[in-house]
């Protein structure tokens, strides 16, 4: 997607400029801007919604990678952000973004749109893993599944070769259970 085509509130038009265009049906909401009516929305298009949200050395994480990935239609109320290098990084979390201070290999990452964020089968697995404490997860492992059945069986293998992680007994039962899984 050329960057022309997303409108971010205060960049090239005012919130009301963008509001109005919203109303006369010229522009649609996406993430934290606007695309236009008739603009295919893909993960590069999502990525590039809100990449003001995603700190330098860090990688759209959890419900955020997954809606970046296709996962539903709308974004997370509350993005999630994990640490794309090796070093300890100062970034300045807010309340819209929640910084996991775990690091990603680069194994774990890719760009899209110019953000950086985690692959699909990571988001998966990191998704699965953490249904145990947040039970709201399970919806996102579920969407993230009807994009591709075959990330199911990915993450299942995935999850077979780590050692002892908290969440895995409850993650491989929550991926499991999953109607799409095709192995």
């Amino acid at each position: 997607m050329h960057p022309a085509f997303l409108y971010l509130p205060g960049d090239r038009l005012t919130i009301p400029e963008l509001s109005a265009a919203r109303l006369d049906g010229h522009v649609v909401e996406l993430g934290e801007g606007y695309i236009p009516a008739d603009l295919v929305e893909d993960a590069s298009t999502r990525a590039a919604s809100i990449a003001d949200l995603v700190p330098a050395d860090t990688a759209a994480s959890g419900p955020t990678a997954a809606w970046i990935h296709g996962a539903g239609d709308a974004p997370p109320a509350r993005h999630h952000v994990r640490r794309a290098v090796l070093r300890r990084i100062r970034a300045m979390s807010t309340a819209r973004v929640a910084l996991h201070d775990t690091s990603l290999g680069p194994t774990d990452v890719l760009v899209i749109g110019g953000v950086t964020v985690m692959t699909p089968v990571r988001t998966m697995v990191d998704l699965a893993l953490s249904v145990h404490r947040d039970e709201s997860l399970r919806r996102w492992v579920l969407l993230l599944a009807q994009t591709d059945p075959r990330l199911v069986a990915e993450a299942i293998s995935a999850l077979d070769t780590m050692g002892r992680v908290p969440g895995k007994r409850a993650g491989r039962g929550t991926l499991d259970r999953l109607p799409l899984t095709t192995m």
